[in-house]
């Protein structure tokens, strides 16, 4: 096991992010496992902290395996895998049908994650995005796509643990990529955590809260 839990990984990695401390750096966590992972990142930088929502959308029948990803934003990004959707042979009203479910998912969370809270600009500045491991990349990589439509200065991809096939699909994709450790099983990223729950929307909001009066604590 490599890490005791999100908390201890997201600490090791601020460690190595720690020379981004003043390049005016906004932290963007995926949820939700990737909340805790960022929290101690944004700490360390004293950046402001945020989320990119994105979804997979999964085969109905296999919903773990992914035939497309959808990314929020004032346009919605959608994200095909044409190679999954080809073997399956799912048809396009069935790949919308999931999408549009995926997309009132992305819906429901913003407004209970964002919903009042001021936003965070990202155009022009230091984009550190944060998630708690990366299998295969896919759903990663959608959510990049996402996120340049917002026009950062530059973006680095932050991780405790991916495979080295994710970081070979996603490496034309940002101008950095800091891994911590390879994964020990593809598709398993849990195997490198020894308590590694389900975080919840509870769990989310908590985080952001957290990074809030963090950053609105006067200094000394």
């Amino acid at each position: 096991m490599s890490f005791k839990d999100r908390i201890e990984a997201g600490e090791r990695l601020a460690d190595a992010l720690e020379r981004f401390r003043n390049e005016d750096a906004v932290v963007i966590a995926l949820p939700r496992g990737g909340v805790d992972v960022a929290l101690p990142v944004a700490r360390r930088l004293a950046a402001p902290l945020t989320l990119l929502l994105v979804r997979k959308i999964g085969l109905p029948e296999q919903p773990e395996l992914a035939m497309g990803a959808i990314v929020d934003g004032d346009w919605p990004i959608t994200v095909r895998n044409e190679s999954v959707i080809g073997f399956s042979g799912v048809d396009d009203a069935t790949f919308e049908a999931v999408a549009e479910r995926e997309l009132a998912e992305i819906h429901r969370r913003h407004t209970l994650y964002l919903g009042g809270r001021k936003p965070v600009p990202v155009e022009g500045r230091l984009a550190i995005v944060v998630d708690d491991g990366i299998a295969t990349g896919a759903t990663v990589r959608a959510a990049i796509k996402g996120l340049k439509a917002r026009k950062p200065r530059k973006i680095v991809l932050a991780v405790p643990v991916a495979s080295d096939d994710a970081l070979t699909l996603l490496r034309d994709d940002v101008d950095e990529i800091v891994r911590l450790e390879p994964m020990h099983m593809l598709g398993a990223i849990g195997f490198s955590y020894r308590h590694f729950p389900q975080l919840t929307d509870a769990d989310v909001i908590a985080a952001l809260d957290a990074a809030e009066a963090e950053r609105d604590r006067p200094e000394t």
